[in-house]
């Protein structure tokens, strides 16, 4: 399976927000629509990090409450990881592994197509693996 086939399934929504945006605000998008990381984009809408939920409590264990203050940009784990639409799952499986990371954006050259969780790679290993079983419980049975 590969990159776009998980994306047809999902959706290609990604929720972003501003490097210059406030941690405390961060914090908001992602309770508001029940996900664990944001895509950042600079001031001219690029994207450029995922900041997670992660980021924000590491932030707030370091600095305290008064970091939700500060800018997203401050926040950020600069690795910023990618893949494009013709990444197949053992790909994405394999770079989340060593570069630990548990959102991926999918990029076409500068076009957004969408993003990648752990879970939604899970969830696919899972449907290939149970489609293998039915197509060999099948050649078994015939």
């Amino acid at each position: 399976m590969i990159v776009e086939a998980i994306l047809k399934t999902k959706g290609r929504d990604v929720i972003t927000i501003r490097d210059g945006a406030t941690l405390e605000e961060a914090a908001r998008l992602l309770d508001a629509h029940g996900i664990g990381a944001l895509l950042v984009e600079d001031g001219q809408g690029r994207p450029v990090a995922v900041l997670s939920e992660r980021d924000i409590v590491r932030e707030m264990a370091l600095n305290g409450a008064a970091c939700l203050h500060r800018p997203v940009a401050q926040a950020l784990t600069r690795a910023f990881v990618t893949a494009g639409r013709t990444a197949g799952l053992n790909d994405l499986m394999v770079l989340m592994t060593e570069r630990r990371v548990r959102h991926v954006p999918i990029l076409d050259g500068d076009a957004l197509l969408g993003i990648i969780s752990i879970g939604d790679v899970v969830k696919a290993k899972i449907a290939d693996m149970e489609a293998e079983t039915a197509a060999l419980q099948a050649y078994i049975r015939s």
